[in-house]
């Protein structure tokens, strides 16, 4: 099967998520948050069918790190969530903030190279629905 991720990563995910029979919607929605002075757009990874986002990064560069802080703070209803490549990466060259920490000081939850079961196994939440569609009107 030809998977049609646009990373490694992504394809490694979608593998993992069908050997599993996981159902998944990739890439099908578009988030719209703001940045000072003009509008932008943030493409979700994976939603699960609990209402779950799962973003893939083998990169998390200040730029993700911004961009994903202003959709938090735009739509505190979204439930996002990461995996890394290697959670324990410094955000930059010579810092001790890791991936990992980021995400932690921002109650954020991650992983490494899979999504962890636990998220697909978590219960449906019609809330988490109604957020990802509030955000993509």
């Amino acid at each position: 099967m030809k998977l049609h991720g646009r990373s490694g990563l992504e394809d490694k995910t979608m593998e993992d998520l069908a050997v599993r029979g996981v159902p998944y919607r990739y890439e099908e929605v578009r988030v719209s948050y703001e940045k000072p002075a003009s509008r932008h757009k943030y493409t979700p990874d994976f939603i699960l069918p609990n209402g779950i986002i799962v973003e893939t990064k083998g990169i998390f560069e200040v730029a993700d790190r911004q961009k994903h802080e202003l959709v938090k703070a735009q739509h505190p209803g979204l439930d996002i969530r990461f995996v890394f490549s290697r959670s324990k990466s410094p955000i930059r060259k010579g810092s001790k903030t890791t991936y990992a920490s980021w995400c932690a000081g921002r109650g954020i939850p991650f992983s490494d190279k899979v999504i962890p079961q636990a998220w697909i196994d978590e219960a449906d939440n019609p809330e988490r629905h109604a957020a990802i569609a509030a955000a993509s009107a």
